[in-house]
């Protein structure tokens, strides 16, 4: 029911989002598109303005040259137009295609108009330039054929209405799609979320159960109890308690991607490998821990995280290794430090060698967990890795037979 109700909600929200996201777009677009037109009929009438206000004034310097009121003509009839008028509205003289005609527009000089023609369906912008012959007031009317100005926004605008909707249908699929990835990934993080905190509850209930009885036994039974024994019971316990909040701790810090604090530095890492073969020498030594192979190799990073890499993957060998460890560091020179550690224990199976580095993954052999583990010690190899930009893979051991858990991270840079 809850995975049900989870996925009805996503895709209320899937659903939500994309038509919001097409409205906002839609919006746009036809804001966009409106602008589009308005400004090309602006631009266009404009061009057809100034073309007829360039041979009106061509005509206009003719006339106030004192040579007389010349009888204009146009080289495209069916496009244009020529009158002069008097003050009083009389039609001084015309271009052939409107000759006879009065006047077809009363402007002052600089004003202009649409206007009908008797010789064209299509309107006429016309223009009017002020001219002086003597002691009278003439005005010099030029008339172009607008309807280029029509016949393009027109186009324009069914170009838009066209592929408007194309656009919204395309940005309401890509919409979709992105939103639908990135409410899977959401719902991904949710469910991991949920899994971790169930299985944090669960490794930390043991080891308070495990102290809550003691104490209870004590309390009822205080003749029988061993106080040194309770106390170590307490330690063993608490100690489990801090290391598991101690990983679930540094696993917080790496899903906030806060692993590298202060910034990446130089470290050692030969130091810290040796460092850990020699305290699993003494901490474990009825194993034979071999750290010949470890040979001078510097990367770049944070020295608390990589020595907890190192340690987890140390305590892991020991924890499954019969009688043998095995480190092995390189830098061959390629950019690239390997680490290796082996045992000679019973291996991983091929089909967990990936799930073995996931959180709280408990396998048949419990290689992931063993004794008083919670599952999250190679996890955080893992993640220690991944911070450093480097990779972790679990393999077979040739030499011992065993697992072999391989790390490779940048070399750092000189």
């Amino acid at each position: 029911m809850t995975s049900e109700r989870d996925e009805r909600r996503l895709r209320a929200v899937r659903v939500r989002a994309t038509v919001v996201a097409v409205l906002a777009i839609a919006l746009a677009l036809v804001a966009a598109g409106v602008a589009l037109v308005v400004g090309l009929r602006t631009e266009l009438s404009n061009d057809v303005r100034d073309a007829a206000r360039a041979r009106a004034t061509d005509v206009a310097r003719v006339i106030e040259a004192g040579r007389g009121v010349p009888a204009p003509s146009v080289v495209a009839p069916d496009e244009e137009f020529l009158q002069v008028v008097a003050a009083d509205g009389t039609v001084v003289t015309a271009s052939e295609n409107v000759e006879g005609e009065p006047a077809l527009a009363r402007l002052g000089p600089g004003e202009s108009a649409t206007v009908d023609t008797p010789f064209d369906d299509d309107p006429f912008l016309v223009v009017a330039v002020g001219a002086r012959a003597g002691d009278r007031e003439l005005v010099v009317l030029d008339g172009r054929d607008a309807s280029g100005v029509a016949e393009a926004t027109g186009t324009v605008t069914w170009l838009l209405l066209v592929g408007l909707p194309v656009l919204l249908v395309i940005a309401a699929a890509a919409t979709w799609t992105a939103v639908g990835r990135a409410l899977r990934r959401v719902a991904r993080a949710e469910a991991a979320q949920r899994r971790f905190v169930s299985d944090a509850s669960h490794e930390l209930r043991s080891p308070v159960a495990t102290v809550r009885q003691h104490a209870e036994v004590a309390l009822a039974h205080p003749e029988r109890t061993d106080t040194g024994s309770l106390a170590g019971t307490v330690l063993d316990e608490a100690v489990r308690m801090q290391r598991l909040v101690d990983d679930l701790l540094l696993l917080a810090r790496a899903d906030e991607s806060a692993l590298l604090r202060g910034g990446p530095r130089p470290v050692d890492l030969d130091d810290l490998v040796l460092a850990e073969v020699r305290r699993l020498r003494s901490t474990a030594p009825g194993l034979r821990v071999d750290g010949t192979a470890v040979g001078a190799a510097r990367v770049s990073g944070d020295a608390e995280a990589l020595r907890r890499l190192v340690r987890n993957l140390g305590e892991n060998a020991a924890r499954h290794a019969r009688t043998r460890v095995a480190f092995a560091l390189t830098d061959a020179g390629d950019g690239w430090v390997r680490l290796e550690v082996e045992d000679d224990g019973p291996g991983v199976p091929a089909a967990e060698r990936a799930r073995v580095f996931e959180r709280f993954i408990r396998l048949d052999e419990s290689r992931a967990r063993g004794e008083g583990g919670a599952g999250l010690g190679l996890a955080i190899v893992a993640e220690v890795a991944g911070a450093h930009r480097g990779r972790v893979e679990a393999g077979v051991s040739e030499g011992l037979g065993g697992a072999r858990f391989t790390v490779r991270v940048p070399s750092a840079q000189e």
